[in-house]
């Protein structure tokens, strides 16, 4: 069997450059191997073998190897001596990989393209938030009022979601973060302990539930074999911003130990926006013999966040730092206490047949003082899921099939009591007699298997079955007797199929089709009528996912091309009509269509004296609507959706010379309508930001970083986030607009230090 061999020698923390050797098994130098990261190549293999990575790329780093003789490789690159084989396209049909059911917990496995952010992509931003990076994917815009207030939005599903993010299922280290109605939060994870976040745009992902908006799967850094680093970063900024990260890793074959510890507090532009972050991770692995592995996980992470709130057109123009009245009156606030946990346990019945069981525990206690009334809860969630994966022979070549299940429950504690903040002699929230008190159990079971098939060495097909069944239980512990809204919830089984095929016309084209059909269950609350009876009628929205497109590399493999076009038809909508200030009720209201293209262009050249220079340019275009929407004697069908722009873009560029790097990038996001009616609409605009970075060593185990930035250095007044179809009570104005950040700047500094 012919294979090559890639020798990389590196102290992992050591901010030089990474090189290496590429020879077959007669020792014999391979030329033109090309390496990629993150889609974009990094360099190639001279007439030698060797390579050379720029001084911008530090160990570990995750990168494939490319070569027209071979298959396609991933590999990390950890450790001093790293020894990779690359199986020939002549000569497949060996068993030689095999992919471990604990690959699943970290990755889709999808095997058309998906979206993946990297450690290295993270490093172009300040290390505040994840919101910059995301948005740079095509298809998805996530949308930030504050730093605990994100909604993400893929391909325009979840744009009506007036809150948070749902409709779209979260992972982190395989572990859901998705709670029992479907709500995702990502603002509870320190960016800089994040190693990869990939993006599974619609319901293609079956071992990970099949929700219509997509998948996110988060990784945290894990110190690989062979690593000992004490890291900490210190970074200033804007508004009172000081965020300050610890992080402790060893590993050797037998055990890993990753700890971090985050501080991050900032006043806020806006009145009433001071926010206050304390967040340890720590993660480990033990490798117990050859056959064994286990895993555990602890994410714990406290805030107080003061809410400003969302103002009108007015307000938003005048002094857009201003907080809505009421929400500065009462000092509105949330206190979040988060606990994630778990263990994973990977067992390998044979070099081809393995499982990983995960059990898992989250915890969540917020309190928010409203104006309308102070919401204090806490939710207890549990499960496990178990995955098996099977490698085999088909047509002479390795096929793999994946099944398992997840069970997910939790239970959500909540009350409320009146605030008597407006006569609370200017201190803000009080509390008052209490008003509610609930209880709901929420159940939720996925059963899933995914067969993948290499027809030839250019087709491969992927095929794969989700099975969900949910169900609530509501328990009404205020109201007594024929008041008692006690109720009981549980949703018909829903099958959700899928299919991949992926066409590889040469080494540097391949093309794919896929075919997937997803849904979103209501939460409880929406199934509630106002009187607080279960509408039997409300059910999950359902869709079907159709989508086609290339990936092509050309000049070398220095130009990446990634075009998509897709069309989403969503039946039976699930819309919030807002019956009060804080009083929503679910109901199915149609029909609504999501088509689109997506575009990603990125080129990356090398000079002979070292010098990178890597600009990129992403692309959305969708048109969005409503088919089918009439909403009481007002019809809507065949208005745009609402709470999506149609246009998307953005671009950059990365130069970089020996221990320089410098970053910059713009986002342009185009209107979007702001009610059903279509009647208004939120201005578009562009925000572009920069950073600068110097790194280098003081001794071979010392090094450092100092880096700089202004984001939105134009100074753009632009909506950050908006609220759908808001209403103005008694005489005030409609609070449509949560304010974005003007020019603000970030200066940090890093010391590692590796033994």
């Amino acid at each position: 069997m012919t294979v090559i061999f890639l020798t990389v020698i590196l102290n992992p923390l050591i901010a030089q450059n990474p090189s290496g050797l590429v020879t077959d098994i007669s020792k014999i130098p391979i030329s033109g191997v090309a390496i990629f990261l993150d889609d974009k190549k990094i360099t190639e293999t001279n007439e030698e073998g060797e390579f050379t990575l720029p001084e911008v790329y530090q160990l570990p780093i995750i990168i494939e190897l490319k070569h027209f003789n071979y298959d396609v490789k991933t590999v990390t690159l950890v450790k001093a001596f790293s020894l990779i084989r690359l199986v020939a396209l002549d000569n497949t049909q060996d068993l030689d990989e095999i992919i471990l059911s604990s690959t699943y917990q970290k990755e889709s496995q999808v095997i058309i393209p998906t979206a993946k952010i990297s450690s290295q992509k993270l490093k172009e931003f300040s290390p505040t938030d994840l919101t910059l990076a995301i948005n740079e994917i095509p298809g998805v815009y996530i949308q930030s009022g504050a730093i605990n207030t994100n909604r993400i939005v893929i391909r325009g599903v979840g744009s009506r979601t007036l809150y948070g993010t749902n409709k779209i299922r979260g992972y982190f280290n395989g572990i859901p973060i998705t709670n029992g109605i479907g709500e995702t939060a990502i603002d509870a994870f320190n960016p800089e302990d994040i190693e990869s976040l990939e993006i599974v745009k619609g319901p293609k992902a079956t071992q990970y539930g099949t929700n219509l908006g997509g998948t996110l799967l988060l990784n945290s850094k894990q110190a690989q074999a062979g690593e000992t680093y004490f890291e900490s970063s210190l970074t200033l900024g804007s508004f009172g911003m000081l965020k300050n990260n610890v992080s402790v890793a060893t590993a050797n074959e037998k055990v890993s130990l990753n700890l971090n510890y985050d501080h991050f507090e900032s006043d806020g532009f806006r009145e009433n926006s001071n926010y206050n972050r304390n967040a340890v991770l720590l993660t480990s692995n033990y490798r117990i013999n050859d056959k064994n592995d286990i895993g555990f996980l602890f994410n714990y992470n406290a805030y107080v966040a003061q809410i400003s709130s969302s103002i009108g057109k007015t307000a938003f123009e005048e002094d857009p730092s201003q907080a809505a009245y009421t929400w500065n009156e009462a000092q509105g606030y949330e206190d979040n206490k988060q606990l994630l946990t778990g263990l994973n346990y990977t067992h390998r019945f044979t070099d081809d047949f393995s499982n990983t069981t995960s059990v898992f525990y989250s915890y969540l206690d917020h309190y928010e003082p409203r104006p309308f009334n102070i919401l204090d809860e806490y939710t207890n969630g549990y499960g496990a899921r178990t995955l098996f994966a099977k490698d085999f022979q088909f047509l002479k070549k390795v096929a793999n099939l994946s099944f398992g299940g997840e069970l997910y429950r939790d239970q959500y504690h909540w009350k409320t009591l009146g605030n008597l903040y407006e006569t609370n002699n200017g201190n803000g929230s009080l509390e008052g007699e209490l008003l509610s008190n609930n209880q709901e159990k929420r159940n939720n079971l996925n059963v899933f298997a995914t067969i993948t098939l290499p027809f030839t060495n250019k087709l491969e097909a992927q095929f794969g079955l989700n099975f969900n069944s949910t169900n609530y239980q509501f328990i009404d512990h205020f109201n007594m007797g024929e008041q008692n809204r006690s109720t009981d919830r549980n949703f018909d089984p829903i099958f959700a199929p899928n299919m991949n095929i992926l066409y590889r016309f040469n080494p540097s084209v391949e093309g794919y089709v896929s075919i997937s059909r997803g849904f979103n269950y209501p939460s409880l609350e929406e199934t509630l009528t106002p009187e607080g009876l279960v509408n039997p009628d409300l059910g999950p929205e359902t869709g079907i996912n159709y989508e086609v497109g290339t990936k092509a590399f050309f000049f070398k493999n220095k130009l990446q091309i990634q075009l998509a076009g897709y069309l989403l038809d969503i039946e039976n909508l699930l819309v919030a009509d807002r019956v009060g200030e804080d009083q929503y009720v679910g109901r199915n209201a149609g029909k609504t269509q999501h088509k689109g293209i997506e575009l990603s262009l990125s080129y990356t050249e090398i000079f002979a004296n070292g010098f990178l220079l890597s600009p990129y340019v992403n692309a959305e275009f969708s048109d969005n609507r409503f088919i089918d929407f009439v909403d009481g004697n007002l019809d809507y069908s065949g208005n745009k959706l609402t709470g999506v722009p149609n246009n998307k873009v953005n671009g950059g560029l990365h130069l970089g010379y020996k221990n320089v790097q410098f970053y910059t990038n713009f986002l342009y996001v185009g209107e979007m309508p702001l009610d059903d009616a279509n009647t208004l609409t939120s201005d578009e605009y562009t925000v572009f930001n920069t950073k600068v970075s110097y790194n280098n060593n003081i001794t071979k185990q010392l090094s450092f970083e100092i880096n700089a930035g202004i984001n939105n250095f134009t100074n753009t007044a632009y909506a950050s986030s908006i609220l759908i179809n808001a209403v103005g009570f008694g005489n005030t104005e409609p609070r449509y607009f949560y304010p974005g950040m003007p020019r603000n700047w970030f200066a940090g500094f890093k010391m590692a230090y590796a033994i």
